[in-house]
């Protein structure tokens, strides 16, 4: 199912550029909501891609409040709490393996900033990784992934934010056991907390995946309406794409990439009725 942009997407997308604002420029607020505002009355329409618009969006803001990037101290305190939450994550993925895994990866995804009080800063998953741990998957599609990883030659994995890729590592480990050929994707350039080739590089991730690229371009999740030819073909002849986060969902939801496995926190009503499960969950669901 598409996820089309809907009401309550608006003000959320409204919050976040406040909050962008407040971290660069407070005094650019109101210019920035003002600015958004203009964006959304022209491109807020039947059958709008929530993630197509938010890039419009951010891209204006950053432009307005001068920077490329908003977010750089939230990401890397996101990074280095992730970093002290690895020992226990490794203890877990050798207990249970690569649904372990699979599920530290996803409790990463919590560190998403600016559109709700809760999820206010990078300490917060140090507050609630065990617990998100105890609480596993919501909707689990685990072994029906692993089925497929098994029997794959080439494997895809978007990644999503910063700090939450600190905590991939593991899987990334856990899917090389299968001698496949893994493409690791980042941004292209810094959009929102999502990870770059600077983090990619900063911890090792190089020398785990046997290609890291980017997305080519600056873009929530990733650019469907122009897809560098690069990525575009390594998507189309993937055996297995993994797809972390909901930006990553909002955007691949309408292409026939397949099969993608989606792996993420369910934190907002429209993705996850979009997605079919239920919200303020761990979701790992598999789009054959």
């Amino acid at each position: 199912m598409i996820l089309e942009m809907e009401p309550e997407c608006v003000p959320c997308l409204l919050k976040r550029v406040i909050y962008e604002a407040r971290l660069v420029d407070p005094d650019k607020e109101r210019e920035v909501v003002e600015e958004s505002l203009e964006i959304l009355n022209s491109l807020f329409k039947k059958g709008a891609v929530s993630s197509e618009v938010a890039t419009e969006v951010h891209r204006r803001v950053y432009e307005l409040l001068g920077t490329d990037d908003p977010y750089r101290e939230m990401k890397r305190r996101s990074n280095e709490v992730a970093e002290k939450l690895l020992p226990r994550a490794r203890e877990v993925v050798e207990k249970d393996g690569f649904r372990g895994a699979c599920l530290v990866a996803v409790t990463g995804n919590v560190m998403d900033f600016g559109y709700r009080d809760d999820y206010d800063s990078p300490e917060y998953l140090t507050e609630m990784f065990e617990e998100l741990l105890e609480e596993g998957f919501g909707y689990d599609d685990i072994d029906r992934i692993e089925e497929l990883l098994k029997d794959s030659d080439k494997v895809v994995f978007l990644t999503d934010n910063c700090g939450e890729v600190v905590l991939d590592i593991p899987l990334l480990e856990q899917i090389k056991k299968h001698s496949v050929h893994l493409t690791v994707v980042v941004k292209e350039s810094p959009i929102l907390t999502d990870a770059t080739m600077e983090d990619a590089e900063e911890y090792g991730i190089p020398g785990i995946a046997d290609v890291v690229m980017t997305t080519g371009r600056f873009a929530v999740g990733v650019d469907t309406t122009d897809i560098p030819e690069g990525l575009d073909d390594v998507l189309k002849t993937a055996d297995l794409i993994i797809a972390k986060g909901m930006a990553n969902w909002e955007s691949l939801s309408e292409t026939d990439h397949k099969p993608i496995a989606y792996l993420t926190r369910s934190k907002c009503g429209p993705v996850a009725r979009s997605m079919g499960v239920a919200e303020e969950i761990n979701v790992a669901k598999l789009f054959e």
